[in-house]
């Protein structure tokens, strides 16, 4: 029951930190800001977005700014480098989780398993004089696994709700990284008429 214990304080430390975590993002994310800068981009006020994007906490504007801060080496490459350092924040924790789900039932079976074969020693060593006290140490070892599966549970929920803001920012960044592509290379053929892409080749 010690280490379920640990488990599931460890658990509860993730989930208040996580839940701190989006709650700031979810405050900290402007969709209206966001088409701000990338009117920007489109007027070619490159320097005032970085500027602007900089001051900003959100993560689709810190991508914005490390896009344009390198759009003549390689926009989209910088904007995905810059995405992929915010989703590992966004997962900081997940596998701490994930390893809790899995761990506290095994720890709950093997509590109950080693009860059980306490409960039969006694059993052996008693004969069946006095049954009650095999069977009570059988009902303790099974508090193990019930144990184990509560913290599995309780801690599988708010884990699942995580990973789906993951994903959904994750497509957020992914979203707002394409339409500054596209912004980008508009505003680049508008001025010579190339056609020239945001990609590398096309830099």
């Amino acid at each position: 029951m010690w280490p379920l214990l640990g488990c599931s304080v460890l658990a509860l430390t993730m989930v208040i930190e996580r839940a701190i975590f989006w709650w700031r993002l979810s405050r900290l994310e402007n969709d209206e800001f966001i088409e701000r800068m990338l009117s920007l981009a489109e007027r070619r006020e490159y320097s005032r977005a970085v500027a602007e994007c900089e001051a900003s906490e959100d993560p689709a504007a810190r991508m914005i700014s490390a896009g344009l801060a390198h759009r003549e080496y390689c926009l989209s490459e910088a904007m995905a480098a810059r995405s992929a350092v915010e989703v590992e924040k966004m997962k900081r924790g997940m596998a701490v989780l994930d390893t809790i789900i899995t761990m506290s039932p095994l720890l709950g079976i093997l509590g109950t398993v080693t009860g059980i074969i306490k409960s039969f020693n006694l059993l052996g060593e008693r004969g069946m004089d006095d049954p009650r006290a095999a069977t009570a140490g059988l009902a303790e070892a099974l508090i193990t696994t019930a144990a184990g599966l509560v913290v599995a549970l309780l801690t599988l929920l708010p884990h699942n709700y995580f990973v789906a803001r993951i994903q959904s920012s994750a497509q957020r960044l992914e979203r707002i990284g394409s339409e500054l592509e596209v912004v980008y290379a508009r505003s680049r053929d508008r001025k010579d008429g190339s056609g020239a892409d945001a990609s590398c080749d096309g830099i």
